[in-house]
């Protein structure tokens, strides 16, 4: 087998498995004929590769694709499953696609997009050779958190309306009210006093029984809540210190004293 030979083999085996590895393959012509080109991974411009607006067919082996006819993504836009296009002029983008990209990188890009970006926290460690200076303090503040709910239950006396009626202490209080009478009166004159003192007797019946009926006293579990930050922790500490006749603020885990140790401009430093 001759040098040409060989090379020829080498380069058929290499397209066959970069064919193979690919994960959306674009054809030059109709029915998958012609030069072909494929990729794993997006491109927003098809030029540097020399296939701008040449595409006319393609397979897609796996995943999701997004080919879109400008470069960078832009103009109309269509999703190619898996599968195969023997014709892309069905879509309208026969010779027209200039860009492609996976669907998991559209969903990256708009989370980039409109997701706010980190904020870094400020690191308070001193620089190699930078010179430190001490700043007076002015004011310091303890920024406490939210308060902290604390309940607990209590065994208490509690007054309450009664609804029970009160005839059964009216008729109690004309018993005895009859009986007082009985004893005192005689004769028709007995009768008389009898109901005398049963009318008296309901009365004050009637009067003991709203004293008890009116209101009464319950035993009951009452749960008490209050708000407490008597013993809540500061979250951290606002301060307020001067430096070459201008005020800074910092906000601190803790109370840093008299003074701040700060740079040539003014920044804290550890």
């Amino acid at each position: 087998m001759n040098a040409t030979l060989k090379t020829a083999l080498a380069v058929a085996a290499m397209a066959i498995a970069a064919q193979a590895s690919a994960a959306v393959t674009f054809y030059e012509h109709e029915d998958f004929k012609g030069r072909s080109f494929n990729t794993e991974q997006k491109i927003d411009n098809f030029k540097q590769f020399g296939f701008n607006n040449r595409a006319s067919s393609a397979v897609v082996d796996r995943d999701w694709w997004q080919v879109c006819e400008d470069i960078q993504f832009g103009g109309r836009c269509v999703v190619l499953r898996p599968g195969e296009y023997a014709s892309l002029a069905d879509m309208g983008l026969n010779d027209r696609i200039s860009s492609v990209r996976l669907m998991s990188d559209i969903a990256r890009a708009y989370n980039d997009q409109h997701r706010p970006a980190p904020v870094a926290p400020y690191d308070f460690r001193r620089r190699y050779s930078e010179r430190a200076y001490e700043a007076n303090v002015t004011s310091v503040r303890a920024v406490v958190g939210p308060p902290e709910q604390r309940c607990w239950v209590e065994r208490e006396q509690v007054v309450q309306e009664k609804r029970r009626s009160n005839a059964p202490g009216t008729i109690v209080g004309a018993l005895i009210g009859g009986i007082l009478g009985h004893q005192i009166g005689g004769g028709s004159g007995k009768d008389l006093a009898t109901a005398g003192g049963a009318v008296a007797g309901a009365l004050m019946g009637a009067n003991i029984s709203r004293d008890r009926n009116g209101q009464e006293v319950i035993t009951q579990d009452v749960q008490h809540c209050e708000n407490t930050t008597r013993y809540a922790q500061p979250e951290y500490w606002d301060v307020t210190y001067m430096f070459r006749g201008q005020e800074h603020r910092v906000q601190m885990t803790a109370n840093p004293g008299l003074t701040v140790t700060v740079n040539e401009r003014g920044e804290p430093r550890e």
